[in-house]
C-alpha cells in the first residue's frame, strides 16, 4: 500500500512540474510576442494560424495530414532500421570476423551526420518520395546499430559459460542466452532511433517536399508566414513527445525489469 501512495505521489509531482514549466515557457513566449512583437507572433496569432491550416488546407492537407505524412516516412524508415539495425549490431557484435570485416567501415561512417548524407542522396536519386525514406533510414539505422553491438559485447560471460557447461551449441548461446540479455539494449536503440528519425524527417520535407511538418516550416519560410512556422513547430514538438510516451509504454511492457519505480 505504501508503495503504490508513494509512486502516486510520485507521480503527481512529476505532473505539477510539467505543468510548471509549459506555463513557464508559455510566459516567456507571452512576453516576448508582447514586447517584440515582430520577432514572434503571439499565442492568439499562432492560434488563428492553427486553426487557418483545417479551414484553408496548404497543398490540400490539413495539419493532420501533414503529420500523418511525416509519420507514415517516418514509420517505414524505422521499420526498415530496425530490423537491419538489429541484425548487422548482433553480427557485428557476436562474430568476431564479421567485426573484422564490416565494424571499421561502420566505425568510419558512423560519426557522418544523417543531414550530410543529402546532397549526395538528392544528387543520386532526386527529390521523389524513397530519398526522404532513406535519409531518415541513415538517422535511425546507426543508433540501433550502436546499442545492439554494445550490447552484445556486454553479455555476461558467466551466462554465455552455464551455457557451454550444458552443452549448449553456437546457435543456443546466441537466440536462447546473448539475444534474451540484450534486449533492453535494444530497446535503447529503438527508442533512440525514433526520435532521431522524427527530427532528420523535418529535414528531409524541407527539400522537394510537397508534404509533412516539414514542408510546412518551409513553406511558412518562404513566404514570411512565421506563425505557420510556429504551428509547425509546436506540432513538431507534440507528436515528438507523444512518440517518447508511446515508447517508454511499450518499453515498461517488455522489459518491466528495467524501468526504475
Amino acid at each position: 500500500m505504501d508503495k503504490k501512495l508513494n509512486i502516486k505521489k510520485s507521480n503527481v509531482k512529476k505532473m505539477v512540474v510539467t505543468m510548471f514549466s509549459l506555463m513557464f515557457l508559455a510566459g516567456i513566449w507571452l512576453f516576448v510576442s508582447t514586447n517584440y512583437p515582430a520577432m514572434i507572433p503571439s499565442p492568439g496569432e499562432t492560434w488563428e494560424r492553427f486553426l487557418l491550416t483545417f479551414s484553408k488546407p496548404i497543398k490540400k492537407l490539413n495539419l493532420l495530414q501533414h503529420v500523418l505524412a511525416s509519420l507514415r516516412r517516418v514509420g517505414t524508415a524505422l521499420a526498415i532500421a530496425w530490423v537491419t539495425g538489429v541484425a548487422f549490431g548482433v553480427i557485428i557484435g557476436w562474430n568476431k570476423t564479421c567485426n573484422a570485416l564490416f565494424g571499421s567501415v561502420f566505425t568510419m561512417l558512423r560519426p557522418i551526420p544523417p543531414l550530410a548524407w543529402i546532397p549526395l542522396i538528392t544528387i543520386c536519386f532526386g527529390i521523389s518520395e524513397m530519398p526522404k525514406i532513406l535519409i531518415v533510414f541513415i538517422g535511425a539505422f546507426i543508433p540501433v546499430v550502436v546499442n545492439t553491438q554494445a550490447g552484445m559485447r556486454n553479455v555476461e560471460r558467466l551466462y554465455l559459460d552455464v551455457a557451454k557447461s550444458f552443452n549448449a551449441n553456437e546457435r543456443q548461446l546466441l537466440w536462447e542466452v546473448a539475444m534474451p540479455s540484450i534486449t533492453p539494449a535494444i530497446f535503447a536503440g529503438m527508442r533512440t532511433s525514433t526520435s532521431s528519425a522524427w527530427m532528420v524527417v523535418v529535414a528531409a520535407e524541407m527539400l522537394g517536399a510537397s508534404s509533412g511538418v516539414g514542408f510546412l516550416i518551409n513553406r511558412g519560410m518562404d513566404s514570411a508566414d512565421t506563425p505557420l512556422v510556429l504551428v509547425a513547430m509546436i506540432a513538431i514538438g507534440i507528436v515528438g513527445a507523444m512518440l517518447a510516451v508511446l515508447f517508454e509504454v511499450i518499453e515498461r511492457m517488455a522489459c518491466p525489469w528495467m524501468i526504475k519505480r
